[in-house]
């Protein structure tokens, strides 16, 4: 037979309050000796508390809801453990939902989440929304943006790096390597993440003497077969470049492999800077050079930033936003 939390506090001679305050980790005036006891026959009965019924209780359910837009991208698992991690040290867990990029995906798991009664969000939209979130903008459930910003009335927090600043580094790097005619290979340029670092783009080459040309923008998705595409189309359209800046690593191991597959040298005759730092970026050959960005720090700090506007008074809850710096990382390919 299940116990319950009564059964529980009558073999431990003590209240359910007290059982349930040490069960919730709220003992901090229960004696170490009342604590052991509980806890020892929690464990010798196997007894597993009903978190439906608890949640109705306390009005919370110790889950997050984490929606990212492509898990087959390396950046998003190293995202997805800092938040596992952070998640876990504070006795939450995490529903993962990958939404492919799809606004109808990300709608609908957006409901289903606010269904299973989440305490809150951390959610990377897709590159293609360029409006609100409707099904949170209706809600009441705390969401914090990861990786990419916007704007909805829910949003209680941001956790972005400078992305501006990064593809900067990553041009003004080609630039002083002696390259002048850099392309750009993008996703889609809806998004503000792609729209900074093209901003980037922009301010190194005008800080340096060198024009922007529209021409050598090619703009797509964040995926590997988008590399291959676009040097398709910069080779087709005879547009001379000498180096190519990529919106992330996926777009820049494939432009690697369709440039040497058309014989070209790298970085002798062309060379490559990514964005992110996968784990690939280091073991394809050459080695790629990339703006590396502080992935597992980021959903780190997304969980923490949740779990403390969780635990604030309504009133208290101010938006936060924490930019993350990049870092260029060096290696063959320029």
């Amino acid at each position: 037979m299940k116990l319950t939390i009564k059964d529980i506090a009558r073999l431990a001679e003590v209240s359910t309050a007290t059982v349930s305050m040490i069960l919730n980790n709220k003992d901090g005036s229960i004696g170490a000796i009342t604590r052991e006891k509980v806890l020892r026959i929690v464990k010798e009965n196997n007894y597993i508390p009903n978190t439906m019924a608890r949640s109705l209780v306390t009005k919370q359910t110790k889950t997050i809801g984490l929606v990212i837009p492509d898990i087959a991208n390396p950046f998003f698992p190293e995202l997805a453990r800092g938040a596992e991690d952070k998640a876990s040290e504070a006795g939450y867990s995490i529903i993962y939902c990958n939404t492919d990029d799809d606004l109808e995906k990300e709608e609908k798991y957006i409901n289903m989440l606010a269904e299973k009664m989440v305490d809150g969000i951390v959610f990377t939209h897709s590159a293609k929304r360029t409006g609100g979130l409707s099904p949170i903008d209706r809600g009441t459930i705390p969401v914090i943006l990861i990786d990419r910003d916007l704007e909805s009335s829910n949003v209680k927090g941001k956790v972005l790096v400078d992305n501006l600043e990064g593809a900067y580094k990553g041009v003004k790097h080609l630039i002083d390597k002696g390259y002048k005619k850099i392309a750009f290979i993008t996703g889609a340029l809806t998004s503000n993440t792609a729209k900074d670092r093209l901003v980037g783009y922009k301010k190194a080459l005008e800080e340096n003497g060198l024009e922007y040309n529209v021409n050598y923008v090619k703009e797509g998705q964040y995926k590997t077969e988008w590399g291959l595409t676009a040097i398709k189309q910069l080779l087709e359209e005879g547009i001379s470049f000498d180096a190519v800046f990529c919106g992330n690593d996926l777009i820049a191991i494939s432009v690697i492999k369709a440039l040497k597959n058309k014989g070209y040298k790298i970085p002798t005759d062309i060379a490559v800077v990514g964005f992110d730092d996968i784990y690939m970026a280091s073991v394809v050959e050459p080695g790629l050079t990339t703006v590396k960005q502080p992935n597992y720090e980021m959903g780190y700090k997304a969980v923490e930033l949740l779990i403390e506007v969780l635990e604030k008074p309504e009133k208290e809850i101010e938006l936060k936003k924490i930019i993350l710096d990049t870092e260029l990382i060096i290696r063959s390919s320029t």
